[in-house]
């Protein structure tokens, strides 16, 4: 599984071997925290088979999902590279099987491996852009917008299944800052419309130049 993920694809067999030595395999139920916000950042983590939810939550008991980590992805890397604590809480959103690699043996390893070291920056790159784009959403954007921004940038991470998501109203509820009220009667719809389909557990991306043209736009005719 590590050799197919893409920031080690590319390790020389010795360089591989070393990190295999690392990882140490495990398995969790769904609900299961992993680590939570303010927790020292200890490990890097590689999901296997899963999801992960990445999120935060506030003294009254409101929730945010930042985001959805899957099978083939890793997380808890700002912690680990930076050693300060964990700025968010990691849940088993499913029932998960997972790689776990400490930080005193992998900090030294990225050390060595310059090329390894430059797709971490590729990483944080990424997820400071997602960052951006989510504030942006939540900013400029009504709710037709932020679902459909969801909902596209949630079918390209489901390649090659494509339309099909995997998540609930509520989990989409706390990604976009809306109550899970309003995103039924948005998607309800948005289905009679023929834009998606909805299924147990599930939305189904049928149209999505469509739902590009709303995000587009700013969103302003989604109602």
């Amino acid at each position: 599984m590590l050799r197919k993920h893409p920031y080690f694809a590319d390790l020389e067999p010795e360089a591989f071997d070393q990190l295999c030595r690392y990882a140490k395999h495990t398995t969790l139920k769904r609900g299961t925290t992993i680590f939570s916000k303010g927790d020292p950042g200890t490990s890097l983590i590689a999901v296997i088979s899963g999801t992960v939810k990445i999120s935060i939550s506030s003294p009254d008991g409101r929730n945010a999902i930042l985001n959805l980590i899957e099978a083939g992805e890793i997380f808890g890397e700002i912690a680990l590279l930076d050693g300060l604590s964990r700025t968010a809480d990691a849940t088993a959103n499913t029932n998960c099987e997972l790689f776990v690699i400490d930080r005193r043996e992998f900090i030294p390893f990225v050390r060595s491996q310059p090329t390894l070291a430059m797709k971490f920056i590729e990483l944080l790159c990424e997820r400071l852009r997602r960052t951006s784009d989510q504030v942006e959403q939540v900013i400029l954007q009504n709710l037709p917008g932020r679902l459909a921004s969801a909902l596209l940038r949630l079918s390209d991470k489901h390649k090659p299944q494509g339309r099909t998501i995997s998540i609930t109203q509520q989990e989409i509820s706390e990604m976009v800052g809306m109550t899970r009220e309003s995103i039924n009667k948005q998607l309800r719809a948005w289905a009679i419309r023929g834009w998606v389909r909805l299924e147990h557990g599930a939305i189904v991306v049928l149209k999505r130049e469509t739902l590009q043209e709303l995000v587009d736009a700013g969103a302003n005719d989604g109602e």
